[in-house]
């Protein structure tokens, strides 16, 4: 396999099927998965494993064992962050080779401190419907990895 060239990150996730969904995406695009605990379920869930379907010899994961470690790790300059609770969006950032997009858990999203520390790196994915919240996790990181891909074309060639 050819290296990474980029990372999706899900802080704390709690949904089984999205995670495995996004395994899968990041299978298929040769993009790390950066899972940061706690996770909100076993990596042995048989949910996690058939949404992912026999595709997870193709992914490499990195877990973390808190989000603070996963940050002080990493330069700020390759870290975009994704909510609803900002007027950026995903598509006027730019991505490079080697970032980190990271997405908060389901039902909470990011951590507000992070969001107020990170706020000119945070972005969110625009909505029509005022009555809906926010899309799912696993379509969320697919719309945005497309977009990085896209911008660097010739990663996923």
């Amino acid at each position: 396999m050819k290296p990474s060239p980029l990372n999706i990150v899900l802080v704390e996730p709690e949904i089984p099927p999205n995670t495995g969904s996004i395994a899968r995406l990041c299978g298929a695009t040769n993009t790390d998965l950066h899972l940061i605990r706690p996770l909100g379920f076993s990596t042995d869930d048989k949910h996690l494993k058939r949404a992912g379907l026999d595709y997870w010899k193709y992914v490499s994961i990195r877990y973390w064992d808190s989000f603070d470690l996963f940050l002080s790790a990493q330069e700020e300059l390759k870290l975009f962050f994704f909510t609803t609770k900002v007027k950026n969006k995903y598509t006027e950032a730019v991505y490079k080779p080697g970032d980190y997009l990271i997405f908060g858990k389901e039902t909470k999203g990011l951590p507000e401190d992070i969001l107020g520390l990170y706020h000119d790196r945070c972005y969110t994915l625009p909505m029509s419907n005022p009555h809906v919240r926010s899309l799912n996790l696993a379509m969320s990181a697919g719309i945005v990895l497309y977009e990085a891909l896209r911008q660097n074309s010739g990663l996923y060639e």
